[in-house]
């Protein structure tokens, strides 16, 4: 990993202020009822779906030693001619400390307009990082993949915050199969009315 001529301390604090400040400004977080569409009940959010020929999943992720949760809604956009297939919007509504809240930020700006392919490769290889116990990864093409999901190599260290740094990447898993599952269960259906 880059360390911009700096020492060990100095990258250290660096990578705080990377997670501190995507937490504090958190890309795809839908708040208020207004930005997720309204909830009457106001017993949660409701979050609208923007494309009507996306395949759209949602998953309620729990992480019970931090406390941390999130909802991940994604919408699926099926390939054309056989393509593959897009995420077209990824958004998210929850709470918790800094380093989830951050993860869910990064992971966004990653995955969103990405093929579903290359999300679950970024997903594993973030797994990867969290694995490595601060050691992060070798090889350069994956980590200049990551991005700025590199700065939680040091939350690798601490197996209690490994799980608050994986739980939008396996909300977003989650939702992407439940999407992809929807759709072929659709395209069955249309197929059998078909005959």
């Amino acid at each position: 990993m880059a360390d911009f001529g700096m020492d060990d301390e100095e990258l250290e604090q660096m990578y705080q202020e990377v997670i501190l400040d995507a937490a504090r400004d958190p890309h795809g977080r839908v708040g208020d009822q207004a930005d997720a569409g309204g909830d009457p009940d106001g017993d949660g959010v409701t979050i609208r779906v923007e494309h009507e020929a996306c395949l759209a999943a949602e998953s309620h992720q729990f992480n019970p030693t931090c406390g941390d949760q999130a909802t991940i809604h994604v919408e699926v956009a099926p390939g054309e001619q056989g393509g593959p297939d897009l995420i077209q919007r990824i958004v998210w509504q929850g709470s918790g400390c800094s380093i989830s809240q951050a993860s869910l930020s990064i992971m966004v700006d990653l995955v969103q307009g990405q093929t579903v392919d290359h999300a679950m490769d970024l997903a594993a290889d973030f797994r990867k990082l969290m694995e490595s116990r601060g050691a992060g990864l070798e090889d350069e093409k994956t980590q200049d993949a990551l991005g700025d999901a590199m700065v939680f190599q040091g939350v690798s260290k601490y197996p209690m915050r490994i799980k608050c740094a994986l739980l939008g990447w396996e909300g977003m898993k989650a939702s992407v199969a439940q999407a992809l599952s929807a759709g072929r269960e659709g395209d069955k259906g249309e197929k059998e009315e078909q005959v």
